[in-house]
């Protein structure tokens, strides 16, 4: 792995990983994988070389994110002896005082420390993953790349909750998340980047962002990864009262709110199945009430967001579908944009089951793509260039 970055994307149950040699310019990937359902009996560890074959596929649950990574950098080093030159992490939420890329310095890990109360859920579990790199690869330099860097960009009256200013000032506001998965759609874009777009990041955690000219200006997840969209087990926005409810009458505390809006709600919540949008879609189609229920809440909720989203940069050249549901289901495309007619969006009913870039009919007024979120290789580009600063 020499002159190799080492590129780590820990999920809430999976750990994305990736090594990147500079080539031509870019940054090419060497090998890319991930280990899948941790915490649970069937996890699985899959790597890929650069041009996308198999060269491990397991069976291997693993306990905790450590284990996880432990696994992987096993495997990678057999691929690939050399040590990397340089490791970086995602990192969901950086608090207030965290919104560029990095390096992982003891104050910038003192102030992840310090940001914990803003991602209870998020910053731990990064840290702990943090340390074991720092054992495994004793200096070898790590830096961070936070998802909210790429909402820096949101306009004080897109970023303000309607919250009396002591507040604001403490750091409550939309930070909006899915960052690095945003930048890497606008750089498949350029150098032409519509003036109008909207990105729906539709996966396990779903957000959307409005861009103009390629910049955020609006985002559907807020102070937390919990807002926005009603996600896999994740609420989405809540009307506050609801809270107060489950606090009064069903006695929660703030632990089990917590883990009801996080774990238990969602997709999940509404059709009482595991959140498998495959799963949920062909339930949906066989009549199942919760499952159509629930698939008609989310694309539902998707296209409302587009519609608002339209309204904020007034009009709409370029609908975009990433992450794994958007780039993996048709009928989740077709829900949503059936619902947009009115913006004379239109799909082409025989590209889209094949999910394949442009997915829009010709004579739809916005265009429709799908395009691959690529979070990793963005991680790999802001390392390479921090390293040079």
């Amino acid at each position: 792995m020499s002159g190799a970055i080492l590129v780590i994307n820990s999920g809430s149950s999976s750990l994305k990983f990736g090594l990147y040699a500079h080539h031509g310019g870019q940054e090419a990937v060497r090998y890319k994988g991930s280990a899948v359902h941790i915490g649970g009996e069937h996890g699985k560890l899959s790597i890929q070389d650069g041009q996308g074959q198999q060269v491990v596929s397991e069976a291997a649950p693993h306990p905790s994110q450590e284990d996880a990574f432990r696994e992987a950098v096993s495997r990678l080093e057999w691929l690939h002896p050399e040590a990397p030159a340089a490791i970086g992490h995602r990192i969901v939420h950086g608090g207030p005082h965290l919104r560029q890329h990095q390096a992982l310095t003891p104050k910038v890990l003192q102030a992840l420390e310090d940001a914990t109360h803003f991602a209870p859920l998020h910053i731990p579990p990064a840290l702990e993953l943090i340390r074991a790199v720092r054992k495994r690869f004793p200096g070898v330099a790590q830096f961070a790349c936070f998802d909210t860097a790429f909402h820096a960009t949101l306009p004080e009256e897109a970023s303000a909750y309607a919250l009396p200013r002591p507040y604001r000032e403490q750091g409550v506001q939309r930070y909006g998340f899915h960052g690095l998965s945003y930048e890497s759609i606008v750089e498949q874009l350029r150098p032409h980047v519509p003036a109008r777009t909207v990105v729906a990041h539709l996966g396990s955690g779903a957000s959307l962002a409005a861009l103009e000219h390629g910049s955020s200006v609006d985002t559907s997840m807020g102070f937390t990864p919990t807002g926005g969209i009603p996600m896999a087990t994740r609420t989405g926005d809540l009307d506050p009262g609801v809270l107060f409810w489950l606090m009064r009458s069903a006695r929660l505390d703030v632990d089990a709110l917590e883990s009801l809006v996080n774990h238990d709600a969602g997709l999940h919540g509404l059709s009482g199945r595991a959140p498998d949008m495959q799963a949920l879609t062909k339930a949906a189609a066989s009549g199942e009430a919760a499952a159509a229920l629930a698939l008609s809440v989310f694309t539902r909720s998707v296209a409302k967001t587009v519609g608002a989203y339209a309204a904020v940069l007034g009009g709409l050249d370029l609908l975009v579908f990433t992450g794994g549901v958007g780039e993996n289901s048709p009928e989740v495309r077709r829900q949503v944009c059936a619902r947009l007619e009115h913006l004379g969006i239109a799909l082409d009913a025989r590209l889209n089951p094949r999910g394949q870039d442009t997915v829009s009919a010709g004579g739809s007024r916005c265009a429709v793509r799908v395009l691959p979120s690529d979070e990793e290789g963005r991680i790999a580009h802001h390392v390479r260039a921090l390293m040079r600063a």
